[in-house]
């Protein structure tokens, strides 16, 4: 591609001048080497092909009254299979580069951001610092710095199939990002820049050459393997990077030489290898598995940490004495083993600190081979001995070791401990009801189902983890489809089976999910009743009062459509919190928010200011899944920036003003909040459930190819065939309607809800002083510009109900005139500029795509090419994954 982002003829007014100057260039730089790979590969011909498709789309989009999309149409009804495949992989492999350019060039800005910064300033205004200094002119610095020591941040990292991309693709495209930050060093120049050149091409060439589709399903522990890369990548030392900056600014002058004040507010948890919801290739064993690899993973890692750390312990005894506290830690480590003592001793003459650091380096390596004589019993033990080696070093004077590099161990410690993330788990209530009533039928000892079998081996598996790692390492078990106590009831009587009684059981915390309208409605009820069980007040008793509630975005916005999910949500917050307060109940709302905005995404940090008064309490809870942990995660940078928002919002989220302005608007506009809830539910029900409605949603969108895409472990619907929307998960319907460029998931309903309100004074009033209302609008404006009416017509043809698409395309335009008059803006994302630029420049590579993807769809639902159909198939699953690299978004 010889202009890959921007025409050579076709001016792109606003949206091209305001594109960054250094991102222009590597954009320019990495498709000018695209086209230069696909030249050499296949040939002029091909990338002739695919300038001629280019350009035809930008004109489309420039000029929506021109021909040039129907021209465009024609263009890719002529190509042969075989070149609509190559094609489909050139637009795929341009998305991949574009999408790398862009995350370096935020990366880029972030750390021009950081070298220019005050140190002492509060910018950016969502900062730590910021959220913090805000809280202490409103509560008092002691409450604010009380408040940020009980803070807690906890991602939860899901497999859900939402990334399409392979990981031989990933690793390709992470030697590419790396090969174009090396670009930007001022000094590379010369044969340097020659050398990343050829370095560039040839990652290029890799990524063009690489398969693009998986030839299987990966496994469960592939999953898990997948995203422990990002804890060894970036987490492992961002967290405490994080902490540290937060200290520096509290202690100032002070920083590093007296105790830290930052306490870790974050706790990784992990669904990958626990949540055996509807995935049958979840088991006993594989949980087990899931487990002991997090633990090698974060053993590692300590170990590593520890073995730098006392490489900068050269501190003589003469100058450092140790502390007869230290020299009687050695004495005990002595006696564990005197080879071991005799060798580091030896290694680090005179210096007592690097020796017992030179140990607990071996120790953490006997941990991680099961050697029973010498490893840790636990990491609290771990963080005993380091506690230690930091009191001495502290006693001889040398406080800037021991609250440098030492400070940063203990703070992984207590972060990841031995087991990186809890294994949190998760099981239909209807498979409990199942395995409660074969084991009635038969007995325990009876001939059970495999399924009721696999239910207690669970059961058992988390006795056998929290023995290893600890009851922090999987305690948590998610009950899906909460819908009365009795589920609760279910996991510990079934737990009680599994051990032969009470006495045995390790410690579960049934945590109720509610997903559903109704469940969401009746989950106060619930609640109340859960207290009544005494496995509830025995844990409650133990954890001081301690009571976490999960709340599914996923279905509550299929079963009622975004907006009544979306108040209902916001209600159902509101009841539980209350209930708490009565019950004097420490509650954690987990949030279970997909990227996807047809599944709660959007950004997280402006969605805690919105949440009810007092529902967060300085502890935020969230799913983490698919694309979004690589996006949020995959860079030290970017993921350091999130983690950082996130916690400001939450720290800010319990300011007096905050809940002030969160509780006033929500009683202000208390009356426009249940017309939109009517209106838009009615509207959405209207057309969910019409007759027929879902064998047309499977025939206008590729729901039927997705569940062939080997994306991930678990399979994308309940049953064999959707014949109702019970059937199909939260996912592939978000997925589909992204695929067919109508989003459908994320506004539908909401411009009717609008026009009926028929009030444009008060939706502005709404929009600027009700953050749940301004969050929704925004978001569904950030949906809808990345829909395209003309190319979404085509995907509806496709379904032969000519009422339906109707009924698709004018709630659309309604929904977006009323957006664009609410925010008072003449375009999409006009007001956002970064975002918009991106999206404008994005959508007709997109639509390139599209017409890729409906030539496929059209051939396969027609059946006129039934001797082309794995062709055809093949085709369309390559163009998913472009159009999911191009919108960036997926399920």
């Amino acid at each position: 591609m010889t202009a890959p982002l921007l025409p050579r003829d076709v001016p792109r007014g606003l949206a091209s001048h305001e594109v960054p100057e250094p991102l222009r260039n590597d954009v320019r730089v990495l498709g000018e080497f695209l086209g230069r790979v696909l030249r050499e590969s296949v040939g002029d011909d091909l990338l002739a092909d695919v300038e001629r498709l280019r350009e035809l789309a930008i004109k489309a989009h420039d000029d929506p009254e021109s021909d040039a999309l129907a021209r465009a149409e024609e263009l890719v009804a002529g190509f042969t299979l075989t070149r609509a495949e190559q094609v489909a992989r050139a637009f795929t492999c341009y998305f991949h580069l574009a999408n790398t350019a862009e995350e370096y060039h935020r990366v880029r800005v972030l750390r021009e951001r950081e070298a220019h910064a005050d140190p002492h300033a509060l910018t950016p205004d969502d900062s730590l610092p910021a959220a913090l200094a805000q809280l202490s002119d409103e509560v008092g610095p002691d409450e604010a710095r009380r408040r940020l020591q009980e803070a807690e941040f906890r991602p939860v990292l899901t497999a859900h199939p939402t990334e399409a991309r392979r990981r031989a693709v990933s690793r390709s495209i992470r030697r590419i990002a790396e090969l174009v930050a090396e670009r930007d060093v001022r000094s590379v120049g010369g044969m340097s820049l020659a050398e990343n050149d050829r370095r560039l091409l040839a990652e290029i060439d890799t990524l063009w050459r690489t398969a693009p589709l998986r030839q299987a399903k990966p496994s469960v522990l592939d999953e898990v393997r997948t995203v422990l890369s990002v804890f060894e990548s970036t987490l492992a030392d961002v967290l405490p990077a994080v902490y540290r900056r937060l200290d520096d600014w509290i202690l100032d002058g002070e920083a590093g030489t007296t105790p830290p004040v930052v306490r870790p507010f974050a706790r990784l948890g992990s669904w990958i290898g626990g949540d055996r919801d509807g995935n049958p290739n979840v088991t006993a064993e594989v949980t087990r598995a899931a487990a002991q690899l997090a633990s090698e993973q974060v053993l590692v890692a300590l170990e590593q940490s520890a073995r730098r750390t006392a490489a900068g312990l050269t501190l003589d005894a003469t100058g450092t004495p140790p502390s007869s506290e230290l020299n009687a830690l050695w004495q005990r480590q002595r006696s564990l083993s005197e080879e071991i003592a005799s060798r580091v001793a030896a290694d680090s003459p005179n210096e007592p600190h690097r020796r017992e650091l030179l140990f607990v380096v071996e120790r953490l390596g006997a941990t991680r081979g099961r050697n029973a004589d010498l490893a840790y019993g636990s990491s609290a033990e771990l963080e005993a001995d380091l506690l230690v080696v930091q009191r001495s070093l502290v006693a001889g004077g040398a406080t800037r070791q021991a609250f440098g590099d030492l400070q940063r161990l203990l703070w992984q410690v207590q972060t990841f401990g031995f087991h990186l993330a809890e294994l949190e788990l998760r099981q239909h209530s209807q498979v409990h009801e199942g395995a409660l009533a074969d084991i009635e039928a038969h007995g325990i000892d009876g001939e059970l189902e495999p399924r009721t079998v696999e239910v207690l081996d669970t059961f058992r598996t988390i006795g056998t983890i929290q023995k290893r790692f600890g009851p922090e390492a999987a305690r948590r078990y998610i009950v899906s489809f909460t819908q009365s106590a009795e589920h609760l009831a279910a996991v510990y009587r079934l737990a009680e089976l599994a051990y032969g009684g009470p006495e045995n059981v390790p410690v579960i915390d049934a945590i109720p999910l509610f997903e559903t309208f109704a469940d969401l409605e009746a989950s106060v009820d619930i609640l109340q009743g859960a207290l009544e069980l005494p496995q509830v007040r025995k844990r409650l008793a133990e954890n001081g009062r301690r009571v976490e509630v999960m709340l599914g975005y996923s279905d509550s916005s299929k079963d009622v459509g975004p907006v009544s999910a979306t108040l209902a949500l916001d209600d159902a917050q509101r009841r539980i919190t209350a209930w708490a307060r009565e019950n004097d109940i420490v509650l954690t709302l987990f949030h279970g928010r997909g990227g996807a905005l047809g599944r709660g995404g959007g950004p997280a940090n402006r969605a805690v200011l919105a949440q009810p008064p007092g529902s967060v309490d300085g502890r935020f809870k969230l799913t983490e899944q698919g694309e979004v942990i690589f996006a949020r995660y995959g860079d030290a940078h970017i993921a350091a920036r999130h983690i950082e928002q996130v916690v400001a919002a939450t720290l800010l989220a319990g300011a007096p003003s905050v809940e002030k302005r969160n509780a006033d608007a929500a009683e202000r506009f208390a009356g426009l909040a249940a017309r939109l809830d009517e209106a838009s539910r009615t509207h959405f029900h209207a057309l969910v459930r019409a007759d027929g409605f879902p064998q047309w949603f499977s025939a206008v969108t590729p729901l039927e190819e997705i569940g062939l895409l080997p994306i991930g472990s678990r399979p994308a619907r309940r049953g064999l065939s959707v014949s109702s929307l019970d059937d199909l998960r939260a996912i592939p319907w978000v997925f589909s309607w992204s695929q067919a460029r109508i989003n459908l998931a994320g506004w539908y309903g909401l411009g009717t809800a609008l026009e009926q309100v028929d009030d444009l004074a008060e939706l502005r009033a709404a929009y600027a002083q009700w953050p749940l209302f301004g969050t929704m609008i925004d978001n569904v404006e950030m949906s809808l510009a990345k829909t395209d009416e003309r190319i979404a017509a085509r995907y509806l043809e496709l379904g032969d109900r000519d009422d339906l698409a109707r009924a698709v395309l004018d709630e659309m335009a309604r929904t977006r005139r009323w957006v664009l008059a609410i925010t008072e803006s003449d375009a999409m994302l006009s007001r956002r500029r970064i975002l918009g630029r991106a999206v404008q420049l994005r959508s007709p590579y997109v639509d390139a795509l599209s017409l890729l993807q409906l030539r496929a769809l059209r051939g396969l639902r027609t059946g006129d090419a039934v001797e082309h159909a794995d062709d055809l198939r093949r085709l369309l699953l390559l163009t998913v994954n472009g159009v999911a690299a191009g919108v960036q978004n997926t399920g």
